[in-house]
């Protein structure tokens, strides 16, 4: 399904910036964002290219945001609170050699080489809509394959109803899992999860790239999971591990702080977060807000996972 862009928007639109907080304002307990949307550090170099046949079905027919963008204003908390940190920071991570362990409730538990998930399927550039939890958003030229091609291959026992992703848990690699000194920290390691059938949905990607290369570290390298519905915290960087499991998994935003961040985080409208509304979102490189749309766009695929759950109370 091809997604039309959102339609325009009035000045009522506009979310007052007394509701704009952060979680980084929350974390650090004060201050303004040191880098403004749409502004950036300095520029990412070009990575390896990575091929890929590009899913029109399955792509938004949008201008993609700015690379430079793309790769400089991002969140990772990894490698710091703040936009910048992850691009200043982000050289620590060693992506090669890396392995993906997939276990748990499976008959076919394995331990995947990198090297070994990007010969695993036919690899797909997919321009999908990211849209964070903070209200802003970005088009981004992804390249992987569904996430189902992986899990469908390790043969989910019937006992498995959840996926949890794991990140890396290394402090030499990522600065941000060192003691903070801010007195409060994610409890690492970083920790994700899905529904089963969420995880199986075939717009959910295994991600291995970007923009015709491989992922940038500081946007998840080199192996990543896309949710382009949910809310982009949801969509877990550098795993290490996949886990099916019989109950919902504990996922870290979900830990912090659960009466602001749901275990489901569908990009709802309306459902505002605790200190700011979710009505409207930013794109990064414009400068005026527009309307967020329900599930980030892709209700038609993936409302129908939700028909039985009052996604007010479910969040």
């Amino acid at each position: 399904m091809l997604i039309s862009r959102a339609p325009r928007f009035t000045s009522n639109d506009i979310t007052d910036a007394k509701h704009y907080l952060t979680r980084r304002e929350w974390m650090l307990g004060a201050a303004a964002l040191t880098l403004l949307p749409g502004e950036s550090a300095a520029a990412t170099p070009q990575g390896e290219p990575l091929k890929a046949a590009r899913n029109d079905a399955q792509s938004l027919r949008e201008p993609a945001t700015k690379f430079e963008s793309a790769t400089t204003y991002n969140n990772f908390y990894e490698f710091g609170v703040n936009k910048p940190d992850p691009a200043r920071l982000a050289h620590t991570l060693k992506p090669r050699p890396w392995t993906v362990r997939v276990d748990g409730l499976v008959h076919k538990p394995k331990t995947y080489d990198i090297d070994d998930l990007l010969r695993l399927s036919p690899l797909e550039e997919r321009v999908y809509a990211l849209r964070c939890v903070e209200g802003w958003s970005m088009i981004i030229p992804w390249i992987g394959f569904p996430l189902a091609s992986l899990l469908k291959r390790a043969e989910p026992t019937g006992q498995a109803k959840y996926a949890e992703f794991t990140t890396l848990l290394d402090p030499s690699q990522f600065p941000g899992q060192r003691s903070s000194l801010f007195g409060f920290s994610l409890d690492w390691p970083y920790t994700e999860g899905l529904r089963l059938d969420e995880a199986l949905h075939p717009l959910t990607l295994l991600t291995v790239g970007m923009y015709g290369q491989v992922l940038p570290n500081q946007n998840g390298a080199p192996v990543r999971v896309v949710v382009p519905w949910k809310y982009g915290f949801k969509s877990a960087k550098s795993i290490v591990r996949i886990r099916l499991t019989s109950e919902q998994p504990a996922t870290a935003w979900n830990k912090a702080a659960p009466q602001e961040y749901g275990f489901y985080s569908n990009v709802n409208p309306a459902v505002d977060h605790p200190r700011w509304s979710q009505a409207t979102e930013r794109r990064i490189g414009e400068f005026r807000r527009r309307p967020t749309l329900p599930f980030n766009g892709y209700a038609d695929q993936v409302a129908p996972l939700y028909a039985s759950l009052d996604l007010k109370k479910y969040y």
